[in-house]
């Protein structure tokens, strides 16, 4: 049964022999270490192509905007986690990893699917970007209620990593459509939710790095990387400092048994 759409099999990441290993056309050792700092190199991964001095900077204020905050669910699943099984820190930072959904640090790649899809009717269209943002969010409410990008539990005045990120993003001149078109949708939430919403950090993670080129299907490799990071710092203190059974227990005590 055929199940793929090429016959043979190709990658241009990466390759080696005895001698040497080649990285996106580099070689590994004389071109790129000690020369190239990690957050290029991932980008280089990514999309073939080293990134320009505007793209370096945002996708490290991204990384560094998203990687931390506090002890939110997939933090808490690392630490329970490794209190369980102390021997098992890849087994922590995976089931950390394996919480990054579509409520938890997977809504940036939610929210940049929007916001593409958003940009590309209004590229067909030819409307003014206010229209197709009210008609788009009407579209999204016919399945989804909440707009990705906006509102946060916490941060009701506003997101102030969004906020930093689009303050930077405006300063250097790197808004584009993405960044267009989500102020767009937040400007028509009052017309098609019936009340404002902050824009979350959410909003211009995907939105600034797609008016930068970053691919959107790596849009979630962004979170994934940074909390990645952030996971292996919590463990660490886990292990020299453990909450994990606190958490656990402060679980068990907060939810009352109602069976028979």
């Amino acid at each position: 049964m055929r199940t793929s759409k090429q016959d043979t099999g190709y990658s241009a990441i990466c390759t080696s022999d005895a001698d040497s290993i080649t990285v996106r056309g580099h070689d590994l050792c004389e071109d790129l270490i000690g020369k190239i700092d990690f957050s290029s190199y991932f980008w280089l991964l990514v999309t073939g192509k080293e990134p320009d001095e505007n793209q370096s900077f945002f996708l490290n204020a991204v990384l560094v905007a998203l990687a931390e905050h506090g002890m939110v669910p997939s933090v808490a699943a690392a630490r329970m986690t490794l209190a369980a099984a102390p021997e098992a820190v890849q087994g922590a930072v995976a089931a950390g990893i394996l919480g990054c959904g579509s409520v938890a640090l997977g809504s940036a790649e939610i929210a940049g699917k929007f916001y593409a899809s958003c940009v590309e009717e209004q590229r067909k269209s030819g409307d003014p970007v206010d229209e197709v943002a009210v008609r788009c969010i009407e579209q999204w409410r016919t399945h989804t209620k909440a707009v990705p990008g906006f509102g946060h539990w916490q941060h009701t005045e506003g997101d102030p990593r969004a906020l930093k990120l689009l303050a930077m993003a405006e300063e250097r001149g790197v808004c584009g459509e993405h960044v267009a078109m989500m102020r767009a949708i937040q400007a028509a939430l009052p017309q098609t939710i019936g009340r404002e919403l902050p824009v979350n950090v959410n909003g211009p993670i995907p939105a600034i790095m797609l008016d930068l080129g970053w691919p959107l299907a790596a849009l979630k490799g962004i979170g994934l990387l940074c909390r990645t990071g952030s996971l292996i710092g919590h463990l660490t203190e886990e292990a020299e400092r453990p909450v994990g059974f606190i958490m656990s227990g402060a679980a068990s005590a907060a939810i009352e048994y109602d069976g028979d």
